[in-house]
């Protein structure tokens, strides 16, 4: 059996209401194994000669009424291979629990906090977890940002000994799924590159354009001006063919819809539910794809 050496967080937001895993390794597509989250239950990382039971059981007991630590115990009474296991939980009221077999290849253990347990084998040194848990606690945005920026910082003091492969973020909230229909809210992995952390930090940054919320009260009306120049990214993209006039008419409303659809930003502008209005965000991302030629 292959040993998975990582490091991870598993950790709770009370006013997001979130649980979420974030790991990264030198092994290809570590959050496939690692990481285990349901909403209203907990979160679980196993790791180190992966026992992947551990998400199955530790998420039914934490749902069944266990708290963290009583779920460890559990799992780790039940597991021949427990001096070899390394595995973190925290459960559906942010209490924490993590342990770290005898037998982990060092540098191994781990650290608790507030709502939050990291932990990591095959490391450099004590100071990656060190250096987590201060990002977390210190870190701003959502569960899933500082999630991120706790595996950023254990990134840049050292992380995985043998280098760099895979990283993962998985949060999860009550209908906070695509279309509110699953609890999976963030479930972005990068499986194999050079520069996992740095990458799966961009793809979070993306997933807040394409499904973070639209803010009524931040939109910016649409005036002579604006529509000038968003005629002007429709025609650089072959949306639009009328004249850059600034007359934002039902012409330029439908061929707009069109490329907000094509660039999957429907949760940011709809023809329907706000015509005359435009997100920053879309807004900005819009600048770049479709500036001047």
């Amino acid at each position: 059996m292959r040993y998975i050496n990582t490091y991870s967080i598993v950790a709770y937001d009370p006013n997001e209401q979130a649980w979420g895993v974030g790991v990264a390794s030198k092994f290809l597509a570590v959050g496939a194994v690692v990481s285990w989250a349901r909403a209203g239950v907990g979160a679980v990382a196993t790791q180190s000669y992966a026992n992947v039971s551990f998400g199955v059981d530790g998420l039914a007991l934490m749902e069944s009424g266990k708290t963290a630590q009583e779920t460890l115990d559990i799992l780790i009474a039940g597991d021949e291979g427990r001096n070899k296991r390394q595995v973190g939980l925290v459960d559906k009221y942010g209490n924490s629990a993590s342990y770290t077999g005898s037998e982990c290849h060092a540098w191994a253990g781990h650290q608790l906090g507030e709502g939050f347990a990291c932990q990591g084998n095959i490391l450099t040194g004590g100071d990656t977890l060190n250096a987590m848990a201060d990002a977390f606690i210190h870190g701003k945005g959502e569960l899933a940002d500082r999630l991120v920026a706790a595996l950023m910082a254990g990134d840049t003091i050292g992380g995985d000994s043998r280098g760099k492969q895979s990283a993962a973020v998985l949060v999860v909230k009550a209908n906070g799924g695509y279309g509110g229909r699953n609890d999976r809210y963030i479930d972005l992995r990068v499986d194999d590159d050079p520069e996992p952390v740095k990458r799966l930090q961009d793809l979070v940054a993306i997933h807040h354009l394409f499904f973070g919320t639209y803010k009524p009260e931040d939109a910016l009306p649409i005036t002579e001006e604006l529509a000038r120049e968003l005629q002007a990214m429709m025609t650089n993209g072959g949306y639009f063919a009328g004249e850059i006039n600034g007359i934002w008419d039902e012409m330029c409303k439908i061929a707009f819809s069109n490329l907000i659809g094509n660039e999957n930003l429907e949760e940011r502008w709809s023809k329907d539910k706000t015509p005359d209005t435009i997100d920053p965000v879309a807004l900005g991302y819009l600048r770049v794809r479709f500036g001047k030629k």
